[in-house]
């Protein structure tokens, strides 16, 4: 019995750096390609006969589909300057803040003056550095003094039949855009 296992343990050698190996099957020869017919890889070099894939300098390009219409030729056309959807790409979009006639009405008292620092004190118009345009949703009652970028033509009246006035505050070129 003795003798069993000591042949056992000849058997299963210790791993160490002197018989260390890949896994069975786990590494193959690099294929030897245009070596002849006999290897299998020889006259087209597994590339098959004609066509594209044939060519040299021929590989599968970013955005290909296998012929399918791609998708950047699928999706909608964004042209032209008089439609809202045409640019949306950040350089070209006009960026505005809006703020309503009702939550002035709401957080403002009667002949107070409505500037851009009161109305983010207020937690209005929170974003800095893009114009404020004030826009008529709601009513407003009270007498005030508003700075804005811009005012909707029915928020300008309700200020001014209200016994307020409007400041419209005019930057610096591109100073309003965010770099």
């Amino acid at each position: 019995m003795a003798e069993d296992e000591t042949q056992a343990e000849e058997r299963e050698e210790r791993i160490g750096l002197h018989n260390l190996r890949p896994a069975r099957g786990s590494r193959r020869p690099r294929k030897r390609i245009g070596r002849g017919e006999g290897s299998g890889t020889g006259k087209t070099s597994g590339r098959g006969q004609k066509g594209w894939g044939s060519r040299s300098g021929a590989k599968e390009r970013a955005r290909f589909e296998g012929g399918q219409n791609p998708i950047h030729m699928r999706m909608r056309k964004l042209r032209g300057p008089h439609m809202k959807k045409s640019m949306p790409f950040e350089p070209f979009r006009t960026h505005t803040q809006p703020v309503n006639l009702g939550d002035l009405e709401a957080r403002f008292e009667s002949g107070e003056a409505v500037t851009l620092e009161a109305l983010h004190a207020k937690g209005l118009a929170t974003k800095k550095g893009i114009p404020v345009k004030v826009l008529a949703k709601g009513e407003l009652s009270k007498p005030l003094t508003v700075h804005a970028h811009a005012f909707s033509k029915a928020a300008r009246e309700q200020i001014e039949t209200a016994g307020g006035t409007c400041q419209v505050i005019v930057e610096a070129e591109g100073a309003g855009r965010p770099a």
